[in-house]
């Protein structure tokens, strides 16, 4: 009975060892620090709104799967998920730039050159 025991203790404290070094190993948050730090203000150096928006710029609300309609069209610059190079992102940016936005018939770049947000929520 004893031997059972000492196996069963043993056993299940292997098993939260295990489970603890699972936990912290984990990823948190999939940011893409890329995009917005290393790309958009090294484009848009002066961008004060951008600055202060953060991820809000391509996203609205706290799920970062909400993206307006500047990251929307992003997105679709960037053709796939996930890219790490910056000199594609930036030719992305550059991309949509003359693309029309849902604010009064003006086009993405006309809003980021007046130092506005380029999105609008749906």
């Amino acid at each position: 009975m004893r031997k059972f025991t000492k196996i069963l203790v043993t056993g299940f404290c292997c098993l939260m060892t295990a489970g603890l070094f699972l936990s912290i190993s984990a990823k948190q948050a999939e940011a893409r620090p890329n995009y917005f730090k290393k790309a958009f203000l090294k484009v848009y150096t002066n961008h004060a709104e951008a600055k202060k928006a953060k991820c809000n710029t391509c996203h609205f609300g706290k799920k970062k799967k909400n993206m307006n309609d500047y990251g929307l069209a992003m997105k679709k610059a960037l053709g796939k998920k996930k890219v790490k190079d910056i000199d594609v992102i930036k030719a992305a940016l550059k991309k949509v730039e003359p693309e029309k936005s849902k604010i009064d018939g003006k086009t993405f770049g006309e809003l980021l050159k007046d130092g506005k947000l380029p999105g609008t929520a749906p």
